[in-house]
């Protein structure tokens, strides 16, 4: 039976989006099911047409699925990806999260394996609290933190972030985090495949 994987994200002008994506395929180059979904924009148009890489942003994804709860309850594990905001999540995602309460109750997100990505405009500009803020969630979900840690060479190329993949700067994403990011993915995927197969 092949892991089922929820990659859940928000970005703004893309570099988030661009490392999902990595996540998803790492996920599915480990033979998971994976749902690549992005939280709804709460952001009035105003602020983002203030800015053009923005926009270009949006309407270039509109072609992705809205997360929904539905998303958490399917899947087996989470990647849940998003920007820094003052050292913290960006507040669509945690809009998203807010919204889990109900399943959160039930038990869920319980034992099910998670991780985390980020990306922030500068070098210190918060990638690393902003994956233990996100954790944060996942200790009260009761989930089971998947962290790339150094278990693998590529994650040095990529920065060297034991927590989760990390982009720094305005710019793209390079192919070194892009690997990094795939191997996450395939990390939380080949994990909650062995817990699958140890419960069976």
């Amino acid at each position: 039976m092949s892991a089922k994987v929820a990659v859940i994200y928000y970005s703004s002008t893309g570099n988030v989006h661009k490392l999902a994506t990595a996540v998803a395929e790492g996920a599915e180059k480990a033979g998971a099911e994976v749902r690549l979904r992005r939280v709804p924009e709460l952001a009035p148009d105003s602020a983002i047409d203030a800015n053009p890489a923005w926009r270009e942003h949006v309407e270039a994804t509109k072609g992705i699925e809205v997360a929904t709860l539905d998303d958490l309850s399917w899947a087996d594990a989470y990647a849940l990806g998003s920007p820094t905001r003052f050292g913290n999540i960006a507040a669509q995602l945690k809009q998203f999260i807010d919204t889990s309460g109900g399943l959160w109750q039930q038990g869920v997100m319980a034992n099910k394996p998670a991780t985390g990505f980020t990306s922030a405009f500068n070098t210190h500009g918060g990638n690393e609290s902003t994956t233990l803020a996100l954790y944060n969630t996942f200790h009260h979900w009761g989930s089971l933190i998947v962290a790339p840690g150094y278990a693998d060479q590529v994650v040095y190329p990529a920065g060297g972030n034991p927590y989760g993949t990390s982009h720094a700067g305005a710019d793209a994403p390079s192919e070194a985090t892009l690997a990094a990011a795939r191997y996450q993915g395939e990390r939380l995927a080949t994990i909650t495949a062995r817990l699958q197969a140890g419960a069976e």
